[in-house]
């Protein structure tokens, strides 16, 4: 039997009408039961008021901030007693149970040909472990070396969430003790037609919806009463990362020693660039505080401008790795507009009001995206520490070329050979001086190149494909 729109919520029904939008009710009597409880749980949550005021900004791009405001981001240097102190503090916390480790994991691996999680990706160079259990162990390491539970948070997308959770379930949580490995869905905005504002659907009853980025990550933690749990567990550090970058170093105590020493809110791990139109976000002061300009919006003169020692002004590169403190981000996820929505102008495919099924043939829509490093701003008390990328980033992004698979196993490869080297253990090469055969190190076996030294047998010889586990 057809329901009547008088059927619906009447608060809803006036709010849809009175901002245009209630063309979403089209099809409504072709829903069963479930379908249209679901869809109205859709609509409910809107803040149509607040997609009215974010389509007005259609034509405004991000605004950079006047030059004159810049100041080229301070190379940190301190003493061989200061980085001991750090390694002291960021031991103390790990023994203390004071951090959680948080993997940002809705991607799918579709630009590397895998219809699957991209944290589901085999990447390891000898065995194929997968980058979700590769992040896993790192983490399983340090529970067992440092005596204590260091909880694992994964947030997933709706694309993602399901599998990812099964995928976790089948391998017995890589050794991870369950209760504390906790998964949370990011959130999502729906996308509007670009000229008009109104809602696109991708079915009737189903609106066009997409991740609500990265950034989205703090709401996501407060409304799955993330902050409540950490705060019980004791955590007071969250280490965020990306699924997809294999090097992450985890174990990294001087990092983690600098941030706290600092009190900082956000610290931040930056590579020097290797070119100035390098595709990474710019690490820049503004007006003092710790910011990032996208490699997107760069002007060229600005991106060849040389410091006052002759090097790139924008010499810092985002790594996506970062250290938070897990007050400040509770207080960030209270503000409303704690953290700036993006726009971007893309092809979203729809249902239209005549019944059919739209295949645009250009932009038509506006979609809406959080940045998490829009919150480094926000931060009274910040610091950045330089890495390289051998010991810390080589992401998974590209199916061949820069930043693929093939990439980042000649990475692992490498750093498994520096370590090797560092422990005395012969590795062979080409005449190009290139490690000629397959190697990789379990994290279980060594978190790092101190580690390894202490566990290798005597007269290890590397001839053929190796994997010390």
């Amino acid at each position: 039997m057809a329901v009547d729109f008088n059927e619906l919520p009447e608060d809803l029904r006036r709010r849809l009408q009175q901002y245009g939008q209630e063309h979403v009710l089209a099809g409504w009597d072709r829903l069963n039961e479930v379908e249209r409880f679901l869809f109205l749980g859709q609509l409910t949550i809107l803040d149509l008021d607040e997609l009215q005021r974010l389509h007005a900004r259609r034509h405004s791009k991000d605004a950079i901030p006047e030059f004159r405001r810049l100041a080229t981001l301070p190379q940190p240097t301190e003493s061989t007693t200061q980085l001991e102190e750090f390694r002291r503090l960021g031991e103390q916390a790990l023994r203390a149970g004071e951090v959680a480790f948080l993997i940002v994991a809705g991607g799918q691996g579709t630009r590397l040909g895998f219809d699957h999680p991209k944290g589901m990706f085999p990447i390891g160079p000898v065995s194929g472990k997968t980058l979700f259990q590769l992040h896993a162990e790192k983490i399983l390491a340090q529970q067992r070396r440092y005596g204590k539970t260091l909880p694992l948070l994964v947030m997933t997308s709706p694309a993602t969430h399901d599998e990812t959770l099964a995928f976790f379930n089948e391998y017995k949580h890589f050794g991870l003790p369950q209760q504390h490995v906790h998964f949370f869905c990011q959130g999502t905005m729906p996308a509007l037609d670009f000229d008009s504002g109104k809602l696109l659907l991708e079915a009737p009853g189903r609106l066009c919806l997409s991740p609500n980025g990265h950034g989205g990550v703090l709401a996501a933690l407060q409304n799955h009463g993330l902050f409540e749990c950490l705060q019980r567990d004791g955590v007071r550090t969250i280490s965020y990362f990306q699924v997809d970058n294999p090097l992450t170093n985890l174990a990294d105590l001087e990092f983690l020693g600098r941030h706290l020493a600092q009190r900082a809110e956000v610290s931040t791990k930056v590579l020097p660039k290797k070119h100035p139109k390098e595709k990474m976000g710019n690490l820049v002061l503004v007006d003092g505080r710790c910011s990032i300009i996208e490699y997107s919006d760069l002007p060229d003169d600005w991106a060849a401008r040389a410091d006052d020692k002759g090097g790139f002004f924008f010499w810092g590169g985002n790594t996506a790795i970062h250290l938070f403190d897990v007050d400040f981000l509770r207080r960030v996820s209270a503000q409303r507009d704690g953290i700036p929505w993006h726009l971007a102008k893309k092809k979203v495919p729809y249902f239209g009001c005549d019944g059919q099924f739209v295949q645009p043939a250009q932009e038509n829509a506006v979609k809406f995206e959080r940045f998490i490093f829009d919150i480094l701003p926000l931060a009274d008390r910040w610091t950045v520490a330089a890495t390289t990328r051998d010991r810390d980033f080589e992401p998974v992004k590209n199916a061949t070329g820069d930043d693929s698979p093939d990439t980042a196993r000649r990475a692992l490869i490498h750093q498994a050979a520096t370590w090797l080297d560092h422990a005395g253990v012969s590795v062979p090469r080409d005449t190009q001086g290139q490690v000629s055969v397959p190697l990789e190190i379990s994290p279980l076996f060594a978190l790092d190149s101190g580690e390894l030294q202490a566990r290798i047998k005597p007269g290890l010889r590397i001839e053929k494909p190796t994997y010390l586990e």
